[in-house]
């Protein structure tokens, strides 16, 4: 028996995946560049592909000679494990006794007698990355699921010197939009605020079609109405997928299921994230039938400068997507039979 294609792992590089090939080889071509912007924040809803794309570009350098790869989550001392990476990387260690460097600070354990240890973190990671520019070598830091907490904020301040000192050192966060949004308005850290920040948008109804109309050998049709399903949703593309693959192709007998799965471990906690007046503004939403600003603003008695900063919000949350002359719809399949 086949082993299922489709995932319903978060950040798993499924075997069916659908690339996003202009914007991951867009960050790939500028870290290549001379004029690199050394920084892009990914953002997103859950479930939309920024640890995916986030990974492929990780992927990738991992195969250069002249790159080292360094994977760190934000709930560690990223300073310190930025250091224990890097100075056990194999193309770089090897030229510490050449170089007369040594490094001694928890878990990195590099001595050499001829010079007396390096034991700041920050000078550690200075010393490595100034070794690592000598040898033509760079160094890409990635952060999955970022979020402004002390350890984060003291690796960003950081990265700023790191890139006042020319250091050939690169950084991609993925990270909820709120989130990203904390950690860039943060005094210290207005340098984030420039970065380029990628938003996942829908993947393309026209690739989702081709890929299960090859995958279930079904017609055209009924792929383009699966994948409408799925309304460019990157995990709805998995999960639909997922359970499609289990009913041999037949996707009406787990549509169910199939939303059930994206309530209990997606919209939940969306949901959950949200303040009450968001809810309020969501049902409302939800409870609508021409979905524009002018019926909402009168099931809710809002005024127009009252009911925008809650429409921005959700659409920054990528929850709602503006489809024109102040109408508006969800962007996540099924969301509003959830918020119902």
């Amino acid at each position: 028996m086949k082993t299922n294609p489709y995932t319903l792992i978060f950040g798993k590089e499924p075997s069916q995946l659908l690339s996003r090939y202009p914007d991951t080889y867009n960050i790939i071509d500028d870290f290549e560049s001379e004029n690199s912007n050394h920084i892009f924040m990914l953002t997103g809803v859950r479930g939309s592909g920024k640890t995916v794309m986030m990974t492929t570009i990780s992927k990738h350098f991992s195969k250069e000679d002249d790159w080292i790869v360094i994977d760190l989550t934000p709930d560690i001392n990223l300073i310190q494990s930025f250091n224990a990476e890097l100075g056990e990387s194999k193309k770089l260690k090897q030229h510490f006794k050449a170089e007369g460097i040594s490094i001694s600070l928890p878990g990195l354990q590099v001595n050499i007698e001829k010079n007396e240890p390096v034991t700041d973190e920050r000078m550690a990671a200075i010393r490595m990355l100034e070794l690592a520019a000598k040898k033509n070598l760079k160094v890409l830091v990635t952060i999955d699921e970022t979020i402004s907490n002390k350890s984060v904020r003291t690796f960003a301040s950081l990265f700023q010197i790191f890139l006042r000192k020319d250091l050939p050192v690169y950084l991609i966060m993925t990270g909820l939009h709120e989130n990203i949004n904390i950690l860039q308005n943060e005094e210290t850290l207005t340098f984030l605020y420039r970065a380029p920040k990628v938003e996942m948008k829908p993947l393309s109804i026209s690739n989702i079609s081709k890929n299960y109309q090859k995958t279930f050998s079904i017609d055209a049709d009924t792929a383009k109405t699966m994948a409408r399903l799925t309304k460019g949703y990157p995990f709805a593309f998995q999960v639909l997928g997922f359970f499609t693959w289990n009913e041999n192709g037949d996707y009406l007998k787990i549509l169910d299921e199939y939303k059930q799965y994206l309530g209990d471990y997606v919209y939940e906690k969306i949901w959950l994230s949200l303040s009450p007046k968001d809810r309020q503004i969501t049902i409302a939403i939800a409870s609508s039938e021409k979905r524009n600003t002018a019926e909402i603003k009168e099931l809710l008695g809002l005024k127009q400068n009252e009911f925008s900063p809650y429409r921005k919000r959700l659409i920054d949350k990528g929850i709602i997507t503006s489809t024109g002359h102040g109408s508006f719809e969800f962007t996540l399949p099924f969301f509003d039979e959830y918020v119902l």
